[in-house]
């Protein structure tokens, strides 16, 4: 077990005070067999209401109403959460539909129905062609293709973090041979869903400090979770290769990028000219570090 210190911080600055709509917030973890959160706080300018629920999903949401007007926003998240490592045992697919075409039974096709459909089109048919370029003749275990996928988005395309907002679709980032992390999430997610897999987009942190050459590590971070029979959720970084790993903290889990934002929210008056800042630390606990 590890535990971790998150801190992230994001930062708007206005030319001129303006006025500020609700603003939605995912922020915090869920707690789960790999995740305790011990203590969770939130820092907020300008000061305002908040209010916790979970959405439909289960995600944890924090609602923020801003109070009066501000020519900035500032919203800081402190965690303490303890990460346990993934199980060590080999995950074998038995299921008798483990193989590809996949095939889920009833119960939980009509459960998984709205991370099966894809989100984007493939009209021009270069997402199947390159899908199609990565699977084995015969039977093959989903398991084993879905490792390989993943890892042919590590090799394959060229990494570049990315500041803009939004995300690129499948075909652009087949097209430019390269994208930030969550490009190549949404990559294998929307990949897997034109295939009949179901598909979450998954945001959170990476922490992976053995390991000075992983990919968006101490930042935030997107990667991929796919639902096989008998194994559940599982997670797949396409931008590492990384399969199961106790480095990934999950926040959320959505059907696609646009509900992932950590911070969404809008503006009332013109704002001029916005600037947005992220700062993210995520560091191991000392050992004094008690539970709150």
């Amino acid at each position: 077990m590890s535990r971790l210190l998150i801190r992230h911080e994001t930062h708007y600055t206005y030319d001129r005070p303006v006025g500020f709509t609700p603003h939605r917030l995912l922020l915090r973890p869920r707690d789960s067999h790999a995740i305790r959160v011990v203590s969770a706080s939130l820092e907020l300018f300008p000061h305002g209401q908040t209010r916790w629920v979970y959405d439909a999903l289960g995600n944890c949401v924090c609602w923020y109403r801003p109070e009066g007007e501000a020519a900035e926003m500032r919203v800081v998240s402190n965690l303490v959460i303890d990460r346990f490592p993934a199980p060590l045992t080999p995950m074998v697919a038995d299921d008798p539909h483990s193989t590809l075409p996949i095939v889920y039974e009833l119960n939980d096709r009509l459960a998984l129905a709205p991370f099966i459909t894809p989100v984007t089109p493939d009209e021009d048919g270069a997402l199947l062609s390159w899908l199609r370029a990565h699977m084995q003749r015969g039977d093959e275990p989903v398991l084993d293709f879905i490792t390989r996928l993943n890892t042919a988005i590590f090799q394959e395309f060229t990494y570049a973090s990315r500041y803009a907002e939004g995300v690129q679709s499948p075909g652009e980032t087949l097209s430019l041979g390269a994208g930030a992390c969550r490009d190549f999430a949404w990559l294998m997610v929307e990949g897997l869903r034109h295939l009949g897999f179901a598909a979450q987009f998954v945001t959170g942190y990476l922490y992976s400090p053995a390991n000075a050459g992983v990919r968006g590590a101490g930042a935030t971070h997107a990667w991929c979770a796919v639902f096989l029979p008998n194994l559940g959720w599982l997670e797949f970084d396409p931008t590492n290769g990384l399969v199961e790993s106790p480095d990934l903290i999950q926040v959320a889990a959505t059907r696609s990028p646009a509900e992932a934002a950590p911070v969404a929210g809008g503006l009332i008056g013109d704002p001029g000219k916005a600037e947005m800042t992220v700062l993210v630390d995520v560091n191991l606990a000392q050992d004094n570090t008690r539970a709150a």
